[in-house]
């Protein structure tokens, strides 16, 4: 089985037996939920085994990504990060060194299957959905879900949005950067985003390799500079095609903090203030947008969140970890504490209070 993943996670501590926390934080300490974290289902992988596509991953992967990657990722990344996906007390075991109270699990992105057509994408994503809502509905006070959607069929979509957060119970779904040739702001998507806005649901938008090809197939620069730059490709797509402005409702949370987008919005704000193409289905400058969605802290740095803040602010940050990948940051406390600027009450809120407001959970 080929598999993408962010890169492989650092060994972590173990927390003594019988230790794993209850969803409720230390005494004197903001409870910490974790956006960002991802679960492989098993039994949707026997459901594309025979597929063509799938036969054709390692060939894609190998161009991708390079020989040097594709072989520590066969190497070290699945013995090390296959057990963490797959295997709940080792999740939990994990999150007790972390210092994470609960995660928001969603699938991994090498199960979009984008290429699916529709009565197998549906099996794919029921599949997924429902292992991801009974994993949670076992440990309530640990996870929190966000299942899949068949994008490339946009009605079917909205049919499994509903579905999900109606049925299972789940709080919305993950979704990748670009749905084979469609940008997340064509109009072919409509339904999709009216679903969710109508239903409250969480979007979060998180990228599934590059576009740029061979360019990046070196020095793992498909991951390190790559994925960031769909994401910002993405949200720039919904910002200047107007979807922001149609579904003003939207939840929309962008893995990676958001790629590069925050961090030179200036550009993007004087592309909207001289062009008029730019400013045509937007009607507000993009940083009026940026402050309407929510971004993960997997920002490495101190001085790199403080920027994010500065632009979005604190009540649209949560934790990111990238679980159970080496791209990812481990210690979410310990970098909120190092970020110059921010007071107990900021702190508390990007560790878990946006998050529980975010997800309509209670506080």
């Amino acid at each position: 089985m080929t598999l993408h993943f962010c890169a492989p996670h650092r060994r972590l501590v173990r927390s003594p037996e019988g230790a794993h926390r209850s969803g409720v934080a230390s005494k004197g300490k903001p409870l910490v939920v974790d956006f960002h974290c991802h679960v492989l289902t098993l039994a949707a992988e026997a459901l594309v085994a025979d597929r063509p596509e799938k036969r054709a991953e390692p060939a894609l992967m190998l161009s991708a990504v390079g020989a040097d990657s594709l072989a520590h990722n066969n190497a070290a990344m699945l013995p090390k990060a296959f057990p963490k996906l797959t295997r709940v007390e080792q999740r939990l075991a994990d999150m007790d060194a972390m210092g994470v109270d609960l995660q928001v699990v969603s699938p991994s992105p090498s199960q979009y299957y984008y290429w699916a057509e529709p009565d197998l994408a549906s099996q794919v994503v029921k599949t997924q959905n429902e292992y991801i809502a009974e994993t949670c509905a076992r440990y309530p006070d640990r996870l929190v879900g966000l299942g899949a959607v068949a994008l490339q069929h946009p009605k079917l979509a909205a049919e499994q949005l509903r579905d999900a957060v109606k049925r299972l119970g789940l709080k919305g779904v993950e979704i990748s950067t670009l749905v084979n040739d469609l940008e997340l702001g064509a109009a072919e998507l409509a339904p999709f985003w009216a679903a969710a806005e109508e239903l409250g649901a969480v979007v979060f938008i998180h990228p599934f390799g590059t576009t740029l090809g061979k360019r990046l197939n070196a020095y793992y620069l498909s991951n390190v500079i790559g994925q960031p730059l769909e994401t910002t490709i993405a949200l720039s797509h919904l910002i200047f095609g107007g979807v922001l402005d149609r579904h003003p409702g939207l939840k929309i949370v962008a893995a990676h903090g958001g790629g590069y987008l925050p961090s030179y919005c200036g550009r993007s704000n004087h592309g909207h203030d001289v062009r008029p193409e730019a400013r045509a289905r937007a009607s507000q400058r993009p940083v009026e947008y940026l402050r309407r969605i929510w971004f993960d802290t997997l920002v490495y740095e101190p001085q790199a969140l403080r920027h994010l803040i500065d632009v979005v602010g604190v009540s649209q940050l949560v934790v990111g970890t990238d679980y159970p990948f080496d791209m990812g940051h481990e210690d979410p406390r310990g970098l909120l504490d190092a970020t110059p600027g921010l007071t107990d009450s900021d702190r508390a809120a990007i560790l878990g209070g946006n998050a529980r407001s975010l997800l309509g959970m209670k506080t």
